[in-house]
């Protein structure tokens, strides 16, 4: 019997589209028409190889066997999510149905009754703000305030800094001393970790700064605890240390500061007794991790996402950026900060987004973190149309008790194209295949290292998927559209994204090149944007005092504000953060991973459960007045007193506790920016 032909093996170039600053390049084998591993590609200058658990199990999540491969309209009832509550069409019917809904909804309540919906559960720059954007400006719908992340922290930065941006992180090497802050690093930075561990190599020492004990805690030198939302205080409260023993550089704040008077006496008032009070910091520790920090140089601070996502985040991120102007880092080789860098790679989002399309400039927006209150609430017009892609807020947006109720409504048509049959399509009367980022064209830009890469598809579509891109491509089209703007390719587009003359920092950067090569560093010269000349504030000068946030309503000084206002008077506050094998709630149906991450898990201190009468293992009632879930305990001291820390975004399928934790978060904002503020929910726990 004559042997079956053994299947072409090959390897392809690719990228991790992932919402992580890593931004991986991919060396991807592929059998026939299958991927069958992901490696990291050796080549890369920062990511060099390796990549994370999730990146290397994305097989299983393209060949995954409830991959949705046609389009589907809901016969069953809206809530359910099992297949028999669907059947098959095809993408004529679909895009009829879709073309039709739209139509009927403007002709009755104008174009601002369609609201998109998304985020970047894809992070490739043409298929996450391109074609889809060109689309709803051109609609004419309501706009999409996408401020579920950083947003907050990157005003809060900016009002410091002028733009959201830092040092080079491959110079992070030559840091003596590195605060991490507010980022469980190994979990949402590996490459940071790799270089951090270099720098240890010569002699750094690291220190964890978070409200809970976790991989990157025990990776660290030293783990400080601090209550949640006290960022600020503990950043005051160095100041006050750095001010008062003279380890500041002087010179350089009289050189590139802007309001060091003004500080200094905001920060007088934050003693190292005070912020113990507030922050749950030792006095004696804050006053070392002070002298330590004035001393040691270089020192590099990373600033996460996890402490703007607070009422007063903004206010928290800003208050540590004043911190490397104070001592002078800026100025030292691996001295600084950084807590974005997307500046450095920037795009033209004019051309890209095309908002001159939008002919209703007054067309309202919505603050995708208040969907619930847009669902239920909104009037001339109501939401009648909701399109969602690229996020899943039914389990990702704040407040999901209103969510879901609002996408019940048997009034609202709902669109939804993705991957998987999602929480969120539970609801929906339209579900679309998507493509994964392994069947597109696009362009990748990291936020934390400055490489642009450019992912090619390294297979087919499979099944009748289509990319975001295409989608929308297709329905301006159909819409009759006009056709020079929509009826372009993705190559076309990126053409255009990288044609940007304001970012001097692209120079030299084309598809070509990018197409010859995978990736190019964005050109910055000396150690940061911060050496290269004028800071770009209305002062050109770091600014300590900012007459923006005065003129804007805010103190115009770092102050700190307590969190958790306007809440319940309930004991606990819910930190409900990210874990190690998720990303928000992608991978949470992939078996391996799951079981890697075991279950959901309150972490508790033991001396609260003690008082409550619960013991590691128990199963408990988490609840306020917005919702409820049942979870089960970890009691032990990963955090301080008062704390409850959660992990992962979890599918509710196979978990008893019936609603994600998000149905206990809110829709209020932080204090800049219209951010979220997941991580100021106040709780009581009940033995279940």
């Amino acid at each position: 019997m004559a042997e079956s032909p053994r299947e072409e093996v090959r390897f392809a170039r690719s990228v991790c589209p992932l919402d992580c600053p890593d931004t991986c390049a991919l060396k991807v084998k592929i059998e026939g028409e299958r991927i069958v591993s992901v490696d990291g590609h050796p080549d890369h200058p920062v990511t060099r190889g390796s990549i994370c658990n999730k990146v290397r199990n994305m097989p299983d999540r393209v060949h995954h066997p409830e991959r949705l491969m046609y389009p589907l309209r809901r016969v069953g009832p809206k809530g359910s999510a099992e297949r028999s509550a669907f059947e098959r069409i095809s993408w004529e019917e679909a895009y009829g149905e879709i073309v039709g809904r739209m139509n009927e909804a403007i002709a009755e309540y104008g174009p601002e009754a369609i609201l998109p919906y998304s985020f970047y559960g894809n992070m490739g720059i043409i298929n996450a703000e391109g074609m889809d954007r060109r689309f709803f400006h051109r609609l004419g719908a309501t706009r999409l305030e996408r401020t579920i992340c950083s947003v907050a922290g990157d005003v809060g930065y900016k009002y410091t800094m002028g733009v959201n941006t830092g040092i080079d992180p491959e110079n992070t090497v030559h840091a003596k001393l590195i605060l991490i802050w507010g980022c469980n690093m190994v979990s949402t930075n590996m490459h940071q970790v790799m270089y951090a561990t270099e720098a240890r190599k010569r002699g750094a020492r690291i220190v964890h700064i978070d409200v809970h004990r976790n991989r990157t805690s025990a990776w660290a030198d030293e783990f400080i605890a601090v209550r949640p939302g006290t960022d600020a205080a503990l950043a005051l409260g160095i100041m006050h240390v750095l001010i008062r023993e003279g380890l500041t550089d002087a010179a350089y704040i009289a050189e590139h500061t802007v309001g060091y008077e003004e500080l200094a006496a905001q920060a007088a008032a934050y003693s190292p007794e005070r912020v113990e009070e507030i922050a749950g910091v030792p006095a004696d520790t804050v006053i070392r991790l002070a002298r330590e920090y004035g001393t040691a140089s270089p020192a590099f601070i990373r600033i996460g996402n996890g402490l703007q996502h607070h009422d007063n985040g903004g206010m928290a991120v800003r208050t540590i950026a004043c911190l490397p102007a104070l001592t002078g880092q800026w100025r030292v080789r691996g001295g600084g900060a950084i807590k974005g860098n997307g500046y450095y790679t920037s795009v033209n989002a004019m051309r890209l987004e095309r908002p001159d399309l939008l002919a209703d400039k007054s067309t309202r927006t919505v603050n995708m973190n208040q969907l619930g209150n847009a669902l239920l609430d909104l009037r001339e017009p109501p939401v009648k149309l909701l399109f969602v892609y690229n996020s899943n807020p039914a389990v990702v947006a704040p407040d999901s008790g209103r969510v879901r109720k609002g996408l019940l409504r048997e009034d609202l048509f709902t669109v939804v194209h993705d991957l998987f049959l999602t929480d969120t399509c539970k609801y929906a009367d339209l579900v679309l295949p998507a493509t994964s980022h392994f069947e597109n064209l696009d362009l990748y830009a990291s936020y934390w290292h400055l490489y642009i890469q450019l992912g090619e598809p390294v297979m087919e579509p499979m099944g009748e998927c289509k990319s975001n891109f295409t989608l929308f491509k297709e329905l301006g089209l159909r819409m009759g559209f006009e056709p020079e703007v929509f009826g372009i390719t993705e190559e076309q587009m990126i053409r255009e994204a990288l044609d940007y003359p304001d970012n001097p920092y692209l120079a030299g950067i084309s598809f070509e090149r990018l197409r010859e090569r995978g990736w190019m560093k964005a050109g910055l010269q000396g150690l940061s944007l911060y050496d290269e000349g004028t800071v770009p504030t209305p002062s050109g000068k770091i600014e300590l005092y900012s007459e923006r946030m005065r003129l804007a309503g805010l103190s115009p000084v770092p102050d700190y504000a307590p969190v958790g206002l306007g809440e319940e008077d309930l004991p606990f506050l819910l930190v409900a953060g990210p874990n190690h094998g998720f990303l928000n709630s992608t991978f949470g149906n992939q078996e391996k991973l799951k079981k890697l991450e075991k279950r959901p898990t309150l972490h508790m201190h033991r001396d609260d459960a003690a008082a409550l009468g619960i013991e590691s293992g128990d199963r408990v009632r988490v609840r306020n007045g917005r919702g409820e879930i049942r979870i089960v305990v970890d009691a032990a001291e990963n955090v301080l007193p008062g704390v409850l820390v959660t992990q992962g975004l979890w599918w509710e399928d196979g978990y008893e506790g019936g609603q994600t934790v998000n149905a206990l978060t809110s829709q209020k904002l932080a204090d800049m920016g219209g951010g979220a503020t997941f991580f100021s929910a106040r709780v009581e726990v009940l033995p279940s």
